[in-house]
């Protein structure tokens, strides 16, 4: 198979990955010649690379790099424990004063750009006020568009050793509380309103409740980045963001407190098939080492660009693109609808905004070549990223044949869990039609088939055989870790597994194939089925239902097949009502494309649904170890729904 670009001699001379390469060489007298080289070094030396990535890109840190590591088992979370740092220190230590920081783009074209300078102050007057509420370890909340009093919001808190936790402004109450209720946050931080679409949404009535039904909530600091107005008289705990940064403005400088290492960082939720959603907990350091690995090495992330990610505080993209900071670099924050006006406008905020590396979904793409847009020459566009769900063979030939031949199109893939990437891009490699690039370097990803064996060209299990510093440091409520050893190491015990069917090639690019667990991913957000099932199950003419994706033009549409009392019909009126319900009490992305009636659900012998079965056949697949179900011939009934 030919390439479908190949990077230019000059780009691959001067990228970080070759001087990360060279730096290598020199320091430990190697001789790296290939990128192959690099990551089977990165993975064979896994504690010399990672203190190598700390030294090459100069992080900030207090302590000894010895032992890098005490355990090399998943069992404990033991990298760098002599090692103290601070995540906020790191992000906002090397921005020139004048350079700019956050470059804020909404649907509306409001615009507003913040400098590194601007930035820090506003940082360190919102840190003087949560000081006086939060300690090391207590978490805020945020309840948030992507704006840059989010930004702020974050680094404020992890400034001192706080816990950032988020979601978009999209949840309904029922997802929120879920997410918030288990990580107790001290401080909620609120926009007052969104917009989407051009149709505004209030939120007080929402918050009023959250007020109410949070009980660790100190106090409510609501934003009201539109101009709409605010009456914190309706709250008992609510403070105007623009009144703490106005009374706490200051010329000193940020205090950033080091911290250790494995110290929280971020409250991040994921959810599988039955539960509340699993609170993952990632570490400051680990977190701080794996973005500016992906960032600047296989992203070639520097100080001169400008990085965009469609995104909103729901994803983990969102606390991803917040590691480009630590380079001194321009985030770009989109908020707002990408189909507003038009998906062809949207797009061309590359062009506006001059940027160079540019972040979208398959789904996006789609959308974008459904619309039979008119592209400009985008001379600064560089790569384009793209993540959510596996980026389809024809999805290459839209990019390379309609908006640009010269660039990067680097498909990457990895998870909420490990707020990171397992395989990436790289700017040192060609790439080729449906792959993914490369593995992650300190990745050591593997595909196993059936009896556990790491095979190459066919499909498999995506494990990770080593542990790596970007793995969660722990689940919240989760005191004898039965829920992180189910979420990914009792399946092949000893290795990390992922959830995701892929092919590693025979040159080291990856192919993914899409979710082998039940969770759902559309639009490259996870949902766990259990969110949908707590609406239906209170509609006393269902009695049971089950939740899949089905895979559609390289996204997952969410389809939801319901068992009705005797005598009861599934109306158009009862399926708005459905839709309505999910709707309200979690997020637009859970509402089901379709809705269907069926007679029976697929069960096993223990009591569980079969949901990977029903996925399976939706996706054309094979379905196999039908013995372990208690009703098998209900899976006949599935297969008129593939189409």
């Amino acid at each position: 198979m030919e390439s479908m670009w190949t990077p230019s001699k000059d780009r691959i001379e001067n990228s970080q990955m070759t001087l990360f390469k060279n730096y290598l060489n020199k320091e430990h007298s190697l001789n790296l010649n290939s990128y192959s080289d690099l990551h089977a070094f990165s993975v064979k030396n896994t504690e010399v690379f990672w203190k190598s990535i700390i030294n090459f890109n100069h992080i900030s840190y207090a302590g000894s790099l010895e032992p890098a590591l005490l355990e090399h088992s998943f069992e404990n979370y033991t990298w760098f424990t002599g090692v103290t740092l601070n995540f906020a220190e790191n992000l906002l230590k090397k921005g020139r004063d004048s350079d700019i920081a956050l470059n804020f783009q909404h649907e509306s074209k409001l615009t507003r750009l913040v400098s590194y300078a601007e930035l820090r102050t506003e940082v360190k007057a919102l840190q003087t006020y949560l000081k006086t509420l939060m300690s090391a370890g207590d978490v805020l909340a945020a309840y948030m568009p992507n704006i840059p009093e989010t930004v702020t919001s974050m680094l404020a808190t992890t400034s001192f050793g706080g816990v950032f936790t988020s979601t978009s402004c999209d949840f309904g109450i029922e997802g929120v509380l879920d997410r918030f209720g288990q990580s107790e946050p001290k401080v909620l931080v609120a926009a007052v309103g969104y917009t989407y679409g051009d149709k505004y949404f209030n939120l007080e009535e929402k918050l009023l409740e959250i007020e109410k039904r949070i009980p660790s909530l100190e106090k409510i600091i609501l934003v009201d980045f539109l101009g709409k107005g605010v009456d914190t008289s309706k709250f008992k705990k609510a403070i105007e963001y623009k009144k703490i940064i106005n009374e706490n403005r200051s010329d000193s400088k940020i205090e950033f407190s080091k911290v250790p290492f494995s110290h929280p960082l971020y409250i991040m939720y994921s959810s599988g098939t039955t539960g509340k959603p699993k609170c993952i907990v990632h570490s400051q350091g680990g977190t701080l080492l794996q973005l500016v690995k992906e960032l600047g090495l296989h992203s070639d992330l520097t100080q001169n660009k400008k990085i965009f990610f469609f995104t909103t505080c729901g994803w983990m993209m969102w606390n991803w693109l917040m590691g480009s900071l630590y380079f001194g670099s321009t985030v770009v924050l989109y908020e707002g609808s990408p189909a507003s006006p038009s998906p062809e406008y949207f797009f061309n905020i590359i062009e506006r905004v001059g940027i160079n590396i540019f972040g979208t979904s398959p789904k996006f793409l789609k959308a974008l070549e459904d619309t039979n847009a008119q592209f400009g020459n985008y001379p600064t566009l560089e790569t384009i990223l793209s993540t959510g769900s596996p980026l389809l063979p024809e999805q290459y030939d839209f990019v390379y044949n309609k908006i640009k031949k010269d660039v990067l199109l680097g498909s990457i893939s990895g998870g909420t869990d490990i707020v990171s990437c397992f395989m990436l891009a790289c700017p040192i490699l060609p790439v080729y039609r449906g792959e993914i690039q490369c593995r992650g370097l300190g990745m050591d990803v593997q595909a196993l088939d059936d009896k556990g064996q790491s095979v190459i060209g066919v499909e498999g299990e995506l494990v990770c055989a080593q542990t790596f510093p970007s793995r969660p440091v722990y689940f919240l409520n989760d005191k004898d870790k039965q829920k992180i050893k189910a979420a990914y190491f009792d399946q092949t015990p000893g290795v990390w597994t992922h959830g995701d069917f892929v092919k590693v090639t025979e040159r080291g690019g990856v192919i993914v194939y899409g979710r082998s667990d039940a969770t759902l991913n559309p639009g490259g957000v996870r949902i766990g089925t259990a969110e949908i099932y707590r609406q239906t199950e209170g509609l006393d003419y269902i009695v049971d239902s089950l939740c899949v994706g089905k895979p559609v033009d390289g996204d997952v549409d969410v389809m939801l097949f319901v068992k009705l009392k005797s005598g009861e019909e599934l109306t158009l009126e009862r399926k708005k009502q459905i839709k309505d319900l999910i709707k309200k009490n979690t997020t637009p992305r859970h509402v089901p494309r379709e809705i269907h009636v069926i007679t029976d659900i697929p069960y096993t012998r223990s009591g569980k649904k079969v949901e990977l079965a029903v996925t399976r056949i939706l996706s054309g697949k094979p379905v196999t170890n039908l013995e372990a179900l208690t009703n098998p011939d209900s899976l006949k009934e599935y297969y008129q729904f593939i189409s």
